[in-house]
């Protein structure tokens, strides 16, 4: 039978956690508790004006030791007798009084502890405060415009977090919070400006389209950072290549590059996708749900015929663990990495530079940025600018000054 051990003291509640019901976890979880992995116990900070003490593990026998009541252990949830509520919160008069009760039972021993430092264990993880009713209106309003199932999830996420961190309920923001959480995220947690904007767009929208309320008022938006991506030389995309030797982790890392894919899309890529007689790959419902069109190289082609036949790829051109649903973009980002790391590249980039590089070897090679475009499936010409700005076609002929010097 598993027994909870559970030590009261004057700074925090300790519940050693070894060969427990592991559906202790959840309970424990729902109390704040943090784990002290050295200890192996659960910490619970004590606020004396919390009812700490009035909570218990129904159906699970607990053991209660206190370090200032005269009796010390008390003993609770053993022979079948069933778990109330009033038995984590007795007075001192009975506590002894069922301690006479079980005077049967064994005299537990207690070693002593040395003192805990609780202010190593680190702040307690702040409420939510966010209720799952509004959640699932949230979800629900986002559904019915068709939004994606990525920003549905960064929409809840970011409402969620906006009410734990003002430790306020929806409906009892004020105008000016928004402003201090975006101040709070950027100061503590170092968001980027796009994460910044993408927060207010979640935000603003629960408020206007679920809660229809503004009282949260305009807020400005922080600038985006312009920066110029990082791209990499023709000698080193054919190390990467050269150096993975999984036929179907090249054919997806080649076509991202031959294709100027992202990689949501070419994890969602089908056989019937790829038309070798024409060589164009069409992407089904890419960024902003729009279908387009891309080259598909020779060299891509014939790889995907002799991949397809050897694998007998019927459906998925990059199946998953299972042969019924495709590859995860996790996974695709991971295939990059270990890529990376065994070409021996430094540079700080994702498999998303493969789809920059694309862009900036065709710039680089003369193809009008009209096409590239296009090929890119921008809606602005602005987004794809940028690339002539890591290009060197223009610049090519232009010699620094000091190959100038004697």
């Amino acid at each position: 039978m598993d027994i909870v051990y559970i030590f009261r003291e004057s700074a925090a509640i300790r519940i050693p956690f070894s060969g427990c019901d592991t559906r202790l976890l959840n309970l424990l979880a729902s109390q704040n508790g943090v784990w002290d992995n050295e200890r192996h116990e659960f910490i619970i900070r004590r606020d004396e004006d919390s009812g700490e003490s009035a909570w218990g593990f129904p159906g699970i026998p607990c053991v209660w030791v206190n370090e200032t009541f005269p009796v010390s252990i008390r003993i609770v949830g053993f022979w079948e007798r069933p778990w109330k509520q009033s038995d984590a919160a007795c007075s001192p008069r009975r506590e002894a009084h069922l301690a006479n009760e079980l005077h049967e039972t064994p005299p537990v021993k207690i070693q002593p502890r040395p003192q805990i430092n609780y202010s190593m264990i680190g702040p307690l993880p702040l409420p939510e405060k966010f209720p799952d009713s509004w959640q699932e209106k949230l979800e629900t309003e986002l559904r019915s415009r068709k939004y994606s199932v990525r920003t549905l999830r960064c929409y809840i996420y970011y409402n969620r977090l906006f009410c734990r961190l003002m430790q306020k309920q929806p409906e009892d923001i004020q105008s000016g919070d928004l402003t201090r959480f975006l101040a709070l995220i950027e100061k503590d947690r170092e968001y980027a400006a796009s994460s910044m904007n993408l927060a207010i767009s979640a935000i603003k929208f629960f408020y206007r389209f679920v809660l229809r309320n503004d009282d949260i008022g305009e807020q400005l938006r922080p600038r985006h950072d312009e920066r110029i991506p990082l791209v990499l030389s023709k000698e080193e995309v054919c190390k990467i290549f050269s150096m993975e030797k999984n036929p179907k982790h090249r054919l997806l890392l080649m076509l991202v590059y031959s294709a100027g894919l992202r990689v949501s899309e070419v994890v969602a890529l089908k056989k019937e996708h790829v038309d070798l007689s024409r060589k164009v790959i069409n992407v089904r419902l890419g960024k902003g749900r729009k279908d387009r069109c891309t080259i598909l190289s020779e060299k891509a082609a014939q790889f995907v015929m002799e991949y397809c036949a050897f694998y007998g790829i019927q459906t998925w051109l990059f199946p998953g663990q299972l042969a019924t649903r495709p590859l995860t973009i996790r996974s695709a980002q991971h295939i990059f990495e270990k890529a990376l790391r065994r070409a021996e590249i430094t540079k700080k980039i994702s498999i998303h530079s493969l789809r920059h590089t694309f862009a900036t070897h065709l710039l680089e090679s003369g193809t009008d940025i009209r096409y590239i475009q296009a090929l890119l499936g921008h809606a602005n010409l602005r987004t794809t600018e940028r690339y002539t700005h890591v290009a060197r076609r223009s610049i090519l002929n232009i010699k620094s000054p000091l190959d100038s010097l004697p």
